[in-house]
């Protein structure tokens, strides 16, 4: 069976790996195989050894990209990587990634792509991307043609592919240019039927599930909480809510003491934020880690390391499972030749 080898940069706590890993083409004939990975974090780095690849610890580099040996590692035929958004997010205050793109993190992927010339590869960045200043977008995108890849790039709403969460999110695939085969984004519709609800992404978690502890919070959270309906924000609240309890901020950001509607798919989990954006369930609490990684598609067994603060910032920052499993599998049918529903890309 064709194996594909995959390597990873930026590699978080292993969601868009793990979702490649357990993917197949619909004929059984192409999966992927973990090879190596690279992160900074040192946290993240041991929650993908241990779910990853327990077997093989060494493979994972915990260091700064910037430090990494390329050119020594070992040879793969695939490629992910979830460049981080702040290689982009701050060019204002230099000259633009035109000037400066060999000192931004996007393009250590590309000395991977131009190195190890993989038949295929996934990138992944958040929606605003799209809006980079100074043309940022359309220049990575430029360096990964150059590359020798054919693009496919679409903005992916998370919640239409079976992830109970409203999560969009810039995916790239590229192929090989000079491989004959062709990448189309998967049908949303083929997952219409997927129950998307927190109510069921939270139900029947187990008692021993890691992760799982449940953060204590004052009475005064509690008692504000209790003035918010589900699926509302503290400023949604706010008429009958006591004065005592009001936050006085001139921004009003709209995940502050958010509940989730248990009728509905979570809003998007994010990996850090102050007082009012760990998330809520609504029943006037915290979100649990576990209950995190429920709704990034993560299984129970999936066990994060770290404190409490590192395992919610792994988790916010993951690929979800679920969407990363559709997009390699789409990919490994479209290696083995198999038709699938698909829909044209909505970025050019």
């Amino acid at each position: 069976m064709p194996t594909f080898r995959l390597g990873e940069l930026f590699s978080g706590p292993g969601g868009l790996a793990f979702g490649a890993i357990q993917s197949k083409s619909a004929d059984g004939r192409f999966s992927v195989e973990h090879v190596w990975s690279s992160d900074y974090d040192y946290d993240s780095c041991a929650t993908y050894k241990k779910n990853i690849c327990p077997d093989n610890p060494n493979s994972v580099l915990c260091q700064d990209v910037r430090t990494l040996d390329i050119g020594s590692l070992p040879n793969i035929d695939a490629f992910a990587y979830g460049f981080p958004c702040n290689s982009f997010s701050n060019v204002g205050e230099h000259k633009g990634l035109a000037n400066e793109k060999f000192g931004q993190l996007y393009w250590f992927g590309i000395e991977v792509l131009r190195k190890f010339k993989p038949k295929w590869f996934i990138a992944e960045n958040v929606s605003g991307i799209k809006s980079a200043g100074n043309n940022d977008f359309q220049i990575i995108l430029k360096d990964m043609k150059d590359s020798g890849y054919k693009l496919t790039v679409h903005l992916y709403h998370a919640e239409d592919y079976g992830v109970p969460q409203t999560r969009h999110r810039v995916i790239i695939v590229g192929i090989r240019d000079d491989i004959d085969v062709e990448f189309h984004v998967p049908d949303p519709a083929d997952f219409a039927d997927i129950d998307i609800s927190s109510n069921t992404a939270l139900l029947n978690i187990p008692k021993n599930a890691p992760n799982n502890e449940i953060r204590a919070i004052s009475d005064k959270i509690v008692e504000r909480l209790s003035y918010i309906q589900p699926g509302q924000n503290i400023w949604q609240a706010d008429e009958i809510m006591p004065e005592r309890l009001k936050i006085k901020t001139k921004t009003k950001i709209s995940q502050i003491y958010r509940k989730l509607d248990p009728n509905k798919p979570s809003y998007t989990i994010t990996a850090s934020g102050g007082g009012g954006t760990f998330g809520y369930h609504w029943n006037n609490r915290e979100l649990t880690n576990r209950e995190r990684a429920r709704i990034q598609t993560f299984p129970d067994n999936y066990e994060f390391i770290g404190k409490y603060s590192s395992v919610r910032k792994q988790i916010g920052m993951a690929v979800p499972c679920r969407l990363s499993q559709v997009v390699v599998t789409a990919i490994l049918n479209s290696f083995a030749g198999i038709p699938y529903n698909y829909i044209k890309p909505n970025i050019e």
